[in-house]
């Protein structure tokens, strides 16, 4: 294949896969990608694409139902050869971010799925590198600064989520001997820092969509829990160039906001107060919270209150968090070619304007 490029991408139609296959699409003009997709009942892997690939661009776009969980990530012998043949770069960005899966299906998703790849990489003659798309939260229940050589140091874990992003992170690692790759962990991943736009109105949304509709104003954290959120577009636009940066490989990078630019969950309860013009958001320890006040709220409240209490079990660590990211190999390989996160709080209001906008993803909203 000489210089041309067939990058494979897992995990395509995520929130992130979506805005990265537009990234690479914009920044690599004579690549052509390969996207691994599932079909669904009634909706192939063709249609799933052609639901987000504008049709000028879909010419460079080459579909191929598979699924990673199974062997071969499930393609069909001649599409495996073809694309064991042609493949020069491979991003696997495909995993399950679900917090309430058991430890058996969240393995057979990020770990045994990224196995599969990563048996796939070894077979891709043309390959020159590998991209795999973690998160920063492989860091479990630590607190003070995280570094990006460091994994498993015996961290215990929030959630089957982040474990298994751990032993999927560290079979990467077992295998950058023989394969020419590059780990990247982003943290919180929102919308766009211009536009606000997202698909996704999960972690961070969650709380501000209830404390906007009136619902709560009860904060069960820390008022200096640190919030590191990176915009979709500084995440793809960091997968896009690491993939291609040699210098870059055998390496890990924080994909993250960092101590310079991440922000308190005081200081964006701040600006959540005064943009949506709500109460004084009030902080009660999250130890006495879980322990003595859910349990008395849980058995006298009813209805979307009630309901407040069982969605936000999921992320109530979240609010606790006294971790920062170092980011010193993001900002080496990242900030040459002027990729650098903004600031949580120079975006947080284009974030607010979208969900109102949107009605918090209920409703379409026209691009301007």
């Amino acid at each position: 294949m000489k210089n041309e490029e067939l990058i494979l991408v897992t995990g395509s139609t995520g929130f992130l896969g979506v805005r990265l296959v537009k990234e690479l699409l914009e920044r690599n003009p004579d690549a052509r990608l390969a996207l691994l997709i599932r079909d669904r009942p009634g909706l192939t892997g063709r249609q799933r694409a052609d639901a987000f690939i504008p049709e000028p661009q879909r010419a460079r776009i080459e579909v191929y139902s598979g699924d990673v969980t199974l062997p071969n990530c499930g393609l069909e012998p001649v599409a495996l050869e073809r694309l064991s043949a042609e493949t020069t770069r491979v991003i696997h960005s495909a995993a399950t971010v679900r917090f309430d899966h058991t430890l058996d299906e969240a393995r057979h998703i990020n770990v045994e799925g990224t196995r599969h790849v990563l048996d796939f990489a070894v077979t891709a003659k043309e390959l020159r590198s590998l991209a795999y798309v973690g998160t920063a939260y492989v860091a479990g229940e630590r607190d003070g600064v995280i570094r990006e050589s460091e994994l498993a140091i015996g961290q215990r874990y929030r959630n089957t989520y982040e474990q298994t992003k751990a032993e999927a992170e560290a079979l990467v690692h077992s295998r950058l001997d023989s394969l020419p790759g590059v780990i990247l962990r982003p943290s919180i991943i929102v919308g766009d820092s211009q536009t606000g736009v997202t698909s996704s109105f999960k972690m961070m949304y969650w709380p501000l969509k209830i404390y906007a509709r009136g619902l709560w104003r009860t904060v069960p954290g820390y008022p200096d829990a640190v919030l590191d959120i990176v915009p979709v577009d500084y995440v793809a636009a960091s997968v896009a160039h690491a993939v291609f940066d040699t210098a870059a490989l055998g390496s890990t990078l924080h994909i993250c906001a960092g101590p310079g630019g991440s922000a308190t969950i005081a200081q964006v309860a701040q600006r959540a107060r005064e943009y949506f013009n709500g109460p004084e958001p009030r902080f009660v320890d999250p130890k006495f919270f879980f322990a003595i006040v859910r349990p008395l709220l849980f058995a006298s409240l009813w209805g979307k209150k009630r309901r407040v209490l069982v969605d936000g079990r999921a992320y109530r660590d979240y609010f606790t968090m006294r971790m920062q990211f170092d980011t010193a190999n993001a900002e080496r390989f990242l900030s040459p070619a002027g990729i650098r996160p903004p600031h949580v709080l120079d975006y947080l209001d284009r974030l607010f304007n979208y969900c109102v906008a949107s009605e918090w993803g209920r409703k379409p909203v026209t691009a301007q």
